[in-house]
């Protein structure tokens, strides 16, 4: 057991490099690319065998199927960006019901620090339609990393 449990925490240090390349590329090109949420879907599913969590697999799925239904209006209306809506999707995903408010908690406050970074004008952010928008994968990506070292993915043995 020693073995699978340090496994699937190279997993979560696999997954955290790939989400930091998500939000970096997101944040200088503002596109997230699908083979990189495939990727991440995939590390999931990894990191659910290994660790002993596939006996509530179905929650996560369930859970997440949900959340992609209800941010698919915000989608039709064009507040999120499509990338936006699979890398969340994916996210929550990951972080299933128990831990799903932590994550949003995590989200909001790295979501706030960013359009105020935007706003005074220490990041970039771009100009569309008369609207300002800034790269939410970086806020996406610390709010899931910040629930993995909060410790709520460890290994079930």
């Amino acid at each position: 057991m020693p073995v699978l449990a340090t496994l699937s925490q190279i997993v979560l240090i696999v997954t955290a490099a790939t989400l930091f390349y998500v939000a970096f590329t997101d944040f200088k090109e503002y596109t997230i690319r699908n083979e990189l949420v495939l990727v991440l879907a995939g590390l999931f599913f990894l990191h659910a065998v290994l660790s002993g969590r596939w006996t509530t697999i179905h929650w996560n799925l369930g859970f997440a199927l949900v959340m992609f239904a209800v941010m698919l209006y915000f989608y039709s209306q064009k507040l999120m960006g499509g990338g936006d809506l699979k890398l969340l999707t994916v996210a929550f995903l990951w972080v299933g019901p128990p831990y799903a408010l932590p994550f949003a908690v995590l989200m909001l406050i790295f979501a706030a620090l960013h359009t105020l970074s935007a706003k005074l004008g220490w990041v970039h952010s771009q100009e569309v339609n008369g609207r300002r928008r800034i790269a939410f994968a970086p806020s996406v990506a610390a709010a899931l990393i910040g629930v993995f070292m909060w410790g709520g993915l460890e290994a079930r043995f």
